[in-house]
């Protein structure tokens, strides 16, 4: 079985949601290019349902089965592994028929029924941390996925509450995650920036401009992964768009969280 987050650093991008073939494809080629030219293991990301938007009418995706059918897709064109969202046990199992990589989202990363599940799966996990949760907090998750079987395990930083409209990252969070859940651990930088309930119509903004330092600052502090949302016209994507790294700017972007990465453990090593 492909591991992939035994070798870091790694890389965890895509759109927020499955969108068109064209849009989907576009995304991939580019990260496949991205991952071949840097050296850097990829996983496409795209959620067939994005079951906690902020408003009724916010943006899900396409469902289970056809939101499915275009990550296939997009493997079988690029080559690139696929992580994909889980919101319910009764989902897991044909997820997993499609996708590499389960990832459980921060608000359900306490769901005991759901945890076990994506870890029976015989796929790769990816456990959001919770915005209120400590580092430590969450043993409890992974010792949940890790009792269903799972053969990988990561655990993501994706930021704590601060008051109503933000959310800060503390850059220790990497050591004490990897410490006290013995996983990789990986930032999540667009998220990150992601403003709750501060978009237009109650949606949730975000603050773009943030993302490469707060990156960087995690490839210095310990992140064995980078997850970025990315989209060729976030201001026009149907979900997550504030917080979104612009296609185009992505390439510069790793390439210099690389090489701070690098510099980084090179610097502990002497």
């Amino acid at each position: 079985m492909a591991q992939h987050f035994g070798v870091a650093p790694f890389l965890i991008a895509g759109p927020c949601v499955v969108e068109s073939d064209e849009l989907n494809l576009r995304v991939g080629e580019a990260l496949a290019d991205l991952g071949a030219k840097l050296g850097i293991h990829v996983i496409y990301k795209a959620s067939y349902d994005k079951a906690n938007r902020s408003r009724m009418r916010g943006a899900r995706g396409p469902g289970l089965e056809r939101g499915l059918g275009a990550l296939t897709r997009v493997r079988e064109a690029t080559g690139l592994p696929i992580l994909t969202d889980v919101h319910e046990p009764g989902h897991v199992a044909a997820a997993a028929q499609g996708a590499d990589v389960l990832q459980i989202p921060a608000f359900l990363c306490r769901q005991t029924d759901l945890l076990v599940a994506a870890g029976r799966a015989g796929r790769a996990v990816n456990i959001k941390k919770g915005q209120w949760m400590s580092p430590e907090g969450m043993m409890g998750a992974v010792e949940k996925v890790r009792a269903g079987g799972a053969p990988e395990l990561a655990v993501t930083e994706r930021g704590t509450f601060f008051g109503y409209g933000d959310l800060v990252v503390d850059m220790r969070s990497f050591g004490r995650l990897r410490a006290a859940c013995g996983a990789s651990v990986v930032y999540d930088a667009t998220h990150s920036v992601q403003q709750p309930g501060q978009g237009p119509d109650g949606s949730s903004g975000g603050l773009r401009e943030f993302v490469p330092p707060l990156l960087y600052a995690a490839a210095a502090a310990g992140a064995d992964g980078f997850f970025l949302e990315t989209h060729p016209d976030p201001d026009h994507a149907p979900s997550d768009g504030p917080n979104m790294v612009p296609l185009d700017q992505l390439p510069g972007i790793v390439s210099v969280a690389l090489e701070i990465w690098q510099r980084a453990r090179e610097a502990v090593r002497a």
